[in-house]
């Protein structure tokens, strides 16, 4: 019986037996607990007759770092504390566990893979299960580079057309999500990949070369400095200096439009507001529009010329509400964890409010299409951040402006603070044996600029490890009702469309011991045939 000491070595393994690890969270076990959590969710029944009808398109907003605290200081700021946001008005809403396979706290690159693809996965690394770790290189090998499948995947195999729009780089964390598998969400582009990854192919070139980034219809946002190989002038437009350089000589624009022509398909390469409004969406098949070099700027410094996200959603929506089998569609509002990360709660409140502004246009015009009851309407955030809601301010109080005054140092607060973050002012100075905090109210509290102060300081701001809101309405929205995995999304966003592993929906559960336990008498199976 030589199988079966190779056999009792893989026991352990199966059932946990010592200190040997009870399993892998990877794509098999994400799978699994998917499914289980759909089934518990279908056994709980809808409301308005929902149950039965299946979503025909879905859009998806995410609001980056829009946690629970933001989404209750934007009512604030703009409706009152008795107001409501657009798509606070949806009639079902659950919570999202947005911790990564690795880390209590996730990045965006986890969390929107586990999002869109049913599996979470470890910090930083986009579109691998947890068999992968950040720079792992393994997976770029061929025939062995196996990634996940996306939703926009299972969408396209459905007939569907698909795109995304985002304010922030088209090949930043969340919409690399979408198409990308990569162990770092760094490698925007060739000049950011390491020597010793050579044969790891950037997101920009997956997005335009392979599937499913070569077949969206629509791909709006900034980043193009990682499509365009540099020239002299380009380098003098950018200052920052954390856009990805793309230095191998590659046109990847150049490339798209060549894919399209040859396929004789109708599109258009967009560079600002004026190629979107001339744009003949009934005659365009594809688009791609590649607004600023790297991330677009944030609405208070945006001119005209740059087009906004309610823009680029609703232009969107006229491309692809052509398809007759439906659509899938992801609008990402990415500055606002830009402005968090920066200690602006201010900046954040008005880019969660230019998101709500896109899902108000989206509502309005899949109403006067009359397929708003066909649609899937999900909005949602990626992760929290630290932004906290402080003190006792009286009712009708600005939400930016002050709380009141600490009864320990007798100095002024404002009612949002971070609990840690960036700050570029002096918060703190020693004056002999005593700290004094700094009086907020030096500055003006209400304007575009000023930073709130924050408990621990860092480079940048972190992000909070809080539960998300994710609000729903349309066909299967009542399958987001209680408390869910962040990787539930896609396991429910595919039942509801029938698409992809629920496309004839939803099998018999598979437990993770129960697969486990069939492959390990499979095993000892063959040994015995083998053996005998």
């Amino acid at each position: 019986m030589r199988c079966l000491p190779i056999a009792a070595l893989l026991l352990p393994l199966v059932f946990g037996v010592g200190s040997a690890t009870v399993y892998v969270e990877d794509a098999l076990f994400w799978k699994a607990y998917g499914k289980s959590e759909l089934r518990e969710a279908l056994g709980v029944g809808g409301g308005a007759g929902e149950n039965a009808k299946f979503a025909k398109n879905v859009v998806i907003f995410i609001g980056d770092g829009m946690g629970p605290n933001t989404v209750t200081a934007t009512r604030i700021y703009k409706h009152g504390e008795r107001g409501q946001l657009t798509f606070e008005k949806f009639p079902h809403v659950g919570l999202l566990k947005t911790y990564s396979v690795d880390k209590q706290v996730s990045d965006a690159a986890s969390a929107t893979t586990a999002m869109f693809t049913g599996v979470k996965i470890n910090q930083k690394v986009i579109g691998l299960d947890a068999n992968h770790h950040l720079n792992d290189i393994v997976h770029c090998e061929e025939p062995t580079r196996i990634g996940l499948e996306t939703l926009a995947t299972w969408a396209q195999e459905a007939g569907k057309h698909t795109g995304f729009v985002t304010n922030s780089r088209i090949t930043d964390a969340t919409p690399a999500a979408l198409y990308a598998q990569t162990s770092n969400r760094k490698w925007e582009c060739n000049a950011a990949v390491p020597s010793h990854a050579v044969h790891c192919k950037d997101i920009a070139r997956q997005l335009i070369e392979d599937e499913p980034g070569r077949n969206f219809k629509v791909i709006m946002g900034g980043g193009r400095q990682s499509f365009v190989a540099n020239t002299t002038a380009t380098l003098k437009e950018i200052n920052d200096k954390r856009v990805c350089r793309r230095t191998d000589g590659k046109n990847l624009v150049d490339d798209w439009i060549k894919d399209k022509s040859s396929k004789h398909s109708s599109y258009r390469y967009l560079t600002n507001t004026n190629d979107i409004v001339s744009m003949n969406t009934e005659t365009t098949d594809y688009v791609l529009g590649l607004f600023s070099h790297g991330w677009m700027p944030m609405e208070y410094r945006r001119d005209k010329s740059i087009p906004s996200l309610e823009k680029m959603t609703e232009t969107a929506l006229q491309i692809l509400s052509k398809s007759e089998n439906g659509f899938f569609l992801m609008a990402k509002g990415g500055s606002i964890d830009l402005a968090h990360h920066r200690s602006m709660a201010r900046l954040a409140l008005d880019e969660t409010w230019e998101l709500d502004k896109a899902v108000n246009r989206t509502i309005h015009l899949l109403k006067l299409w009359n397929v708003l009851d066909d649609t899937l309407l999900v909005v949602t955030s990626d992760h929290a951040s630290t932004l906290s809601i402080n003190g006792y301010p009286d009712r009708g109080n600005s939400i930016l402006g002050v709380a009141g005054k600490s009864q320990v140092d007798y100095v002024k607060y404002t009612t949002l603070l971070y609990a840690i973050g960036y700050s570029p002012k002096q918060i703190y100075t020693r004056q002999g044996k005593e700290v004094i905090r700094q009086d907020p109210t030096v500055f003006n509290t209400l304007s575009t600029g000023f930073t709130q102060q924050v408990g621990i300081m860092e480079e940048t701001g972190i992000h909070g490890g809080n539960d998300v809101a994710v609000y729903t309405r349309g066909p299967m929205g009542h399958l987001f009702h209680s408390t869910h995995e962040q990787s539930y999304v896609a396991h429910a966003v595919a039942y509801a469309a029938k698409m992809g592993p629920y496309q004839n929906g939803l099998n018999k559960a598979t437990s993770v011991i129960f697969t486990k336990c069939y492959l390990m008498l499979t095993f000892v199976v063959i040994c015995i045939f083998f053996n005998y």
